[in-house]
């Protein structure tokens, strides 16, 4: 019988490496920019003292040395998860085998992008933290880049009768809570940052991703090179899908945010049923 405990080998992280060593020097990545200011302002909102705090990510020197919360500032610790970097451990995101246990927070940026499995990846996260210690993950989710999908799958059933993976998929904000609560973590928050970005041309968008290292990434990914009628045919439902009058057209970005708590005596505990001292119609104040 087949090993159903290892998850399927879904990204390609030799390849993500390749496409994040080939990124042009001084390029803007918007996308790290917008997530590191949101993780700046969410940990500012955060009442608690870290003393021993971690933050990792595929490319670990992007990452900030430190951060500051509601309660004062505090140092990082800083881990790679794909991309070497001199001076910083490499973890490998399927096992995480962090440097240290027992962290009062734990931050991931972009991990749950290239990891196939994303319920043992939390639940590692989640072995790593002491008591009511804090996890925190950003990733692109949701629905990003679905006019580049649709456009993709458009133009292959045209040009080659046939349907790929060129996007990679992307976890769904629904699934998010779920994912957290599966790996016992506690107080289970999740959102979503929703960014619609204009380019000048499908072309334009498509040298964005590979100048961000974002190309396809999947390890199930076709091996032939996308012809240029391929790319024409996908630019034009591209076009016809989401083209503005000014000739540009829209691309979504979606940012999904979760956090959990490792679970400790002192959280919020949920009422026992019929623990209720007033009924649901006079907190409603509904008449009969």
């Amino acid at each position: 019988m087949p090993d159903t405990s290892v998850a399927p080998k879904v990204f390609d992280r030799d390849l993500v490496a390749r496409h994040l060593r080939r990124r042009p020097a001084g390029h803007d990545d918007f996308v790290t920019q917008l997530v590191l200011a949101d993780l700046e302002e969410r940990l500012g909102a955060v009442s608690r003292d870290f003393e021993q705090a971690i933050i990792l990510s595929p490319d670990a020197s992007v990452l900030p040395i430190a951060g500051r919360s509601a309660s004062g500032a505090f140092r990082f610790e800083r881990a790679a998860t794909v991309l070497p970097l001199e001076g910083v451990p490499l973890v490998d995101p399927e096992l995480l085998d962090l440097p240290q246990r027992g962290y009062d927070l734990i931050v991931s940026l972009f991990d749950l992008d290239v990891v196939d499995d994303v319920p043992g990846f939390l639940a590692r996260a989640r072995a790593h933290l002491r008591p009511d210690g804090l996890f925190m993950a950003a990733f692109v989710g949701g629905d990003s880049l679905t006019e580049l999908r649709e456009a993709f799958l458009t133009a292959d059933a045209q040009v080659s009768g046939g349907a790929f993976l060129r996007v990679a998929p992307f976890i769904p904000l629904q699934a998010a809570a779920g994912l957290l609560q599966r790996a016992g973590l506690a107080l289970p928050v999740s959102d979503v940052e929703t960014h619609v970005v204009r380019y000048q041309s499908p072309l334009s968008l498509m040298r964005e991703l590979k100048a961000l290292g974002a190309s396809n990434p999947l390890a199930d990914r076709p091996h032939k090179l996308a012809t240029m009628k391929l790319i024409g045919a996908a630019a034009a439902a591209y076009e016809a899908l989401a083209g503005d009058a000014d000739g540009r057209v829209r691309a979504t970005l979606e940012l999904v945010w979760m956090s959990g708590w490792a679970p400790h005596e002192s959280q919020q505990k949920p009422l026992k049923p019929g623990s209720a001292k007033i009924s649901l119609a006079d907190a409603l104040g509904t008449k009969n």
